[in-house]
Parts: structure tokens; sequence; C-alpha cells
């Protein structure tokens, strides 16, 4: 059984991670950081509030499968490659449209791709 601290701070601490890895997310788009780095921070939440509460809880806290992020994550970032295909440009040039671009397209794939892999593992690790 988890402290008491651990088990007060978890929902607080997955929340702030949660954020946090929205803002590596959206800041690697034009600096060092990004999808990557942002889904393991991501996922590391999802670690500590397993840890706490368990595996069910965590997977009712990620509120889909993990194989559905993942695959999310795939099609996303397979998808962010047509428009410039479709425009005669090579598989994933990098496109703007106002402030979207095929690259932040791009990096949520990759970001949700992350998560829902390393929680797979993580929830695959921990199973009861």
């Amino acid at each position: 059984m988890p402290s008491v601290i651990l088990r007060t701070s978890a929902r607080p601490l997955l929340a702030l991670m949660l954020v946090f890895s929205l803002y590596l997310l959206l800041r690697g788009h034009n600096a060092p950081g990004g999808g990557f780095i942002g889904g393991l921070f991501a996922a590391s939440g999802f670690a500590v509030y397993a840890i706490a509460f368990g595996r069910r809880a965590a997977e009712a806290a990620l509120r889909f499968t993990p194989k559905a992020v993942l695959g999310a994550g795939l099609l996303l970032a397979l998808v962010s490659g047509l428009p410039a295909f479709l425009l005669g440009e090579p598989f994933l040039t990098h496109l703007w449209w106002s402030v979207l671009s095929t690259a932040l397209v791009f990096d949520v794939g990759v970001y949700l791709t992350v998560v829902g892999a390393v929680c797979a593992f993580l929830f695959e690790l921990t199973e009861e």
C-alpha cells in the first residue's frame, strides 16, 4: 500500500505533469523538446498515478486503451505527411496554414504514440 502522501499528491501531480507535457510539446515545436519528451513526461505522470492507485485506476485515468492512443498517434503522424504529398511535394514536407503546421500535427502524433507505447509497457509490467 503506497503512502498517504503519495496517494494524496498523485492526482494533482498527474494534472500538473500533463499540463507541463503539453507545454513541452508546444514549446518543442520551435525549440528543443517536442512530442517525444512531452509524451515521456505525460507517461511518467501516469506511472506515478499507477504506483499510487494501481493499474486499473491509471487505465481509467488515461480514458482510452494504450493501444488506441498509440494507433491514433501513428495515424496522425502519417496523416501529417499527406498534404505535402497531395500538393506534389515530398512526403512529410513542412507546410503552414495560419498557426497550424504539419510539423505540429506530426509532433502531436509522436506525443500520442509515445504516451500509448510507454503506458502499454507500464501497464503490462504492473499487471496484477
